[in-house]
């Protein structure tokens, strides 16, 4: 911590308007001594400044959240991370709290809660958004199942790309093309493409059903 008692947080983002928001909504309660929007540069600075707690994108390209916490938790194992995402899928938040997260709040949290977030992070507690929680509750019970809550033999989600699953899901929860884009760092023709190969392959016509057959597995 610095002089005045308050935390050091670095924050990693490959968007610099969600960057710029998070200070906003940190204010003065942290001290933000730095961030990054890519992972070699995340890597980098927080080596070197050390900060009691970073903040995380998930999807980040050059290996995402995940590279971050495995290059930097090698060398500065007392770091704490938490993930902070667009995402509120099981295997994402596996992922990276196998990588060693402490935590993994989505982006819609308020600004008060998530300086709380980081507060409880820091002294060493675990902190997830609602619903996150039971997702690596079930992985680490049971760590053969593997992180995905979706049934393990599905003819017709087996046929789905993992790109196209993540993309099923999102959509599945009411995002927009543009925030699924933004989320997975492809453009938004590309997402377009992603679901009316979904829509083709589950013989689907719209949105609507396709949430529907999402929700019978169990998916959202």
């Amino acid at each position: 911590m610095t002089d005045a008692g308050r935390l050091r947080v670095f924050v990693v983002d490959d968007h610099a308007l969600v960057r710029s928001g998070i200070r906003a909504e940190l204010g003065d309660a942290v001290d933000v001594v730095g961030e990054a929007d890519e992972v070699g540069a995340a890597v980098e600075l927080i080596l070197e400044r050390i900060p009691d707690v970073v903040l995380l994108d998930v999807h980040m390209p050059g290996g995402g959240g995940r590279a971050v916490l495995e290059q930097v938790l090698a060398q500065a194992p007392t770091v704490a991370f938490l993930a902070l995402s667009m995402s509120d899928a099981a295997e994402d938040v596996i992922d990276v709290i196998r990588a060693g997260a402490r935590g993994y709040v989505t982006k819609h949290i308020s600004g008060p809660d998530l300086v709380d977030a980081i507060r409880r992070i820091a002294e060493g507690d675990a902190v997830f958004s609602p619903r996150l929680a039971g997702f690596v509750l079930d992985a680490f019970a049971d760590p053969a199942q593997g992180p995905a809550p979706t049934p393990s033999f599905d003819p017709e989600l087996d046929q789905l790309t993992p790109r196209e699953r993540q993309v099923l899901r999102l959509i599945a929860r009411g995002y927009a093309y543009k925030e699924i884009a933004r989320e997975l760092g492809i453009s938004t023709k590309t997402v377009e493409s992603h679901v009316s190969a979904v829509l083709r392959k589950l013989q689907l016509a719209n949105r609507y059903q396709l949430t529907n057959w999402a929700a019978e597995r169990r998916m959202l």
